[in-house]
């Protein structure tokens, strides 16, 4: 996944993300409740954190597809869960579904603005993942050995 050449409108610049951190809590500063709970932020992160919802994010971005191609991309995913997966997906804006009134119908499904804007994010964590392999291997490869002493 290749991440997109600039932001979507409305998206918000990513380019502070390596030294300044303040954008994001100011940001984060709202979400959170009397308590100091952060329900608004853990449910999101709990639907775009699963690997399903992050792979037909990845798909959908490069785009629009029908359901059968989208299954066939992504490969081991059930046709129950890419249903489930597609309809949280758009119930929170991310994507949409059109259907063509052919016999039998057609279904496409295509990133909305919302959706692209998510993607910005995404594939930029799925960059910095693939970058940083390496260093994380190497640091769980010290903490295993200093825990089996």
């Amino acid at each position: 996944m290749k991440p997109p050449e600039t932001p979507p409108s409305g998206c918000t610049e990513l380019a502070h993300l390596g030294t300044d951190t303040r954008p994001c809590a100011q940001s984060m500063e709202r979400f959170h409740g009397p308590e100091g709970s952060c329900s608004a932020v853990s449910d999101m992160l709990s639907r775009i954190g699963d690997k399903w919802t992050m792979l037909v994010i990845a798909y959908l971005g490069e785009q629009p597809m029908r359901f059968n191609a989208l299954r066939r991309g992504i490969g081991n995913i059930s046709q129950k869960m890419l249903t489930a997966t597609l309809r949280n997906l758009e119930r929170d804006g991310f994507v949409s579904r059109t259907v063509t009134p052919t016999r039998p119908p057609q279904v496409e499904y295509a990133l909305t603005d919302l959706g692209r804007c998510l993607q910005v994010p995404v594939s930029q964590l799925a960059c910095w993942t693939v970058d940083n392999l390496g260093r994380i291997d190497a640091a769980r490869a010290v903490y295993d050995a200093r825990e089996a002493e």
